[in-house]
Parts: C-alpha cells; sequence; structure tokens
C-alpha cells in the first residue's frame, strides 16, 4: 500500500525558492513529478512540484519547483491588483486560485 501525497502547499499561497532566489504564488500543484524520468537530475520526483507564477526584476515567469525547494514566504508584497486581477479570482479569506485561461 503506497502513503498518499499530501502537498504543503496550497493554490495562492505565496512561497520562496531558498536557492534560486525568486518568490511568486503557487498556481498549480502536480502530487509528483510531471515531467520526465530523470529530469529531475538529482531531486527526488516523488514529491509534489509546483507551478509557480514567479516574480522577477523583468517580469512575471512559470517556474516549476519541487516541494523540498520551497518555503512559505510571509515577507512578500501582496500581487499587484492588476496582476491579481487578471490571474486569479480571490475568495472571501484572500486565498488565490487561477482563472480558467491559458497562462503559457
Amino acid at each position: 500500500m503506497t502513503n498518499p501525497v499530501v502537498a504543503r502547499f496550497g493554490l495562492g499561497q505565496i512561497v520562496r525558492h531558498r536557492e534560486a532566489a525568486f518568490r511568486g504564488v503557487v498556481i498549480d500543484v502536480d502530487p509528483v513529478f510531471a515531467g520526465k524520468p530523470g529530469d529531475t537530475g538529482g531531486i527526488s520526483p516523488d514529491q509534489p512540484f509546483y507551478r509557480v507564477l514567479a516574480l522577477g526584476a523583468e517580469g512575471g515567469f512559470i517556474a516549476y519547483a519541487p516541494e523540498d525547494a520551497l518555503e512559505h514566504d510571509p515577507e512578500l508584497e501582496a500581487v499587484a491588483p492588476e496582476a491579481e486581477a487578471r490571474w486569479f479570482t480571490v475568495d472571501d479569506q484572500g486565498r488565490h486560485a487561477p482563472r480558467p485561461q491559458a497562462i503559457h
């Protein structure tokens, strides 16, 4: 019997990457690596992987990161209102969910 995978971060949660120096908002979660076998290098594919709408000096980009490389980021400012309206719906508790549109 296998143990169920439980993601540590949820949609709309603000996170930072411990090594790659980016911050952003979780927009999708895969229970395990969704790429080709062997494409993770030394990173375990048997953990949740997250698509993060990351914020950088040149604007936003989509990053795909393993759970063990991310941590909650309480310091990040709120998403700009224009970006929030474009990419997310927001519930009464401030949680973000991606809008049903292509993000690529």
